[in-house]
């Protein structure tokens, strides 16, 4: 799906996929969605919000978006 379409969607209201969120989100992680694009869907998402389960997809996809960090060695409660 093209990023403009994404953006449509969420300015007109609608609420994402996370593989609609997926796809936007890796694509910038890349390099192939220009900043600008991000910054339009950004806007759309303060004018219109966002769903619960919308912003749990957006989070899930995010914190999978770039590498972690292994705290199995942790003993203390990482909650």
């Amino acid at each position: 799906m093209l990023p403009q379409w994404i953006i449509e969607r969420k300015r007109d209201g609608e609420a994402l996929s996370e593989e609609q969120w997926r796809g936007f989100i890796d694509g910038y992680v890349r390099g192939e969605i220009p900043d600008y694009q991000m910054a339009a869907l950004a806007m759309a998402v303060y004018f219109r919000g966002m769903a619960p389960a919308e912003t749990a997809a957006l989070t899930r996809v995010m914190m999978t978006s770039g590498d972690t960090a292994d705290t199995s060695s942790i003993r203390l409660p990482k909650g």
